[in-house]
């Protein structure tokens, strides 16, 4: 008798099905470095920070690279899920693929290639990732400081948090967080 067969899933599944906080990462197809350059990776920083205030979506931690970013974000207060991810992350996409695709002359370029959620509901779980998002490009090599990273939240984090916050941020683990981040980012911004 001939097994069944199973679909392999080609992306990940997004649950979105609770408000929360979540932990999202999202990288251009192939680790492409299409946000090459300090204005590139500007307006993506940018275009994630104004979609995300478009959309409701509280952001405490980011980090904008030329092939990826990360975050952690609270959805909406007044929604009943999370959702309005998937769209939001769909706005800053096509907005992006396109303005980078007419950059460089290539109009229909899949620029972008998915994203991961984590909904994150243990308190220190959310709080290494919190340090992970700062700390990503001290991860990544491109600066000795988190705070020297123009396209992060951590010199952000650093002016408006009380400094007791900040160290007790800073103060957790990242190494045993588990997140898939072998972007290699290009070191040129």
């Amino acid at each position: 008798m001939a097994e069944p067969k199973v679909p392999w899933p080609h992306a990940p599944l997004h649950q979105l099905s609770e408000r929360g906080t979540y932990f999202v990462t999202a990288s251009t197809c192939g680790k492409q470095h299409h946000f090459r350059g300090a204005d590139r990776v500007r307006v993506l920083h940018r275009g994630l920070l104004t979609v995300a205030e478009q959309f409701g979506w509280q952001l405490e931690a980011w980090a904008v690279f030329s092939n990826h970013y990360h975050f952690v974000g609270h959805s909406p207060q007044d929604a009943s899920d999370a959702t309005s991810l998937r769209t939001m992350l769909r706005v800053l996409h096509v907005k992006t693929a396109a303005w980078v695709n007419r950059l460089d002359g290539s109009p229909g370029r899949q620029v972008w290639f998915n994203f991961r959620e984590t909904r994150l509901t243990y308190q220190r779980s959310y709080l290494a990732r919190l340090n992970y998002v700062h700390q990503n490009p001290v991860k990544h090599g491109l600066v000795p400081v988190a705070n020297q990273y123009p396209w992060c939240s951590a010199a952000w984090f650093e002016r408006t948090a009380s400094s007791a916050i900040v160290k007790s941020i800073y103060r957790f683990k990242t190494e045993k967080v588990s997140v898939p981040d072998d972007f290699e980012p290009e070191r040129d911004w």
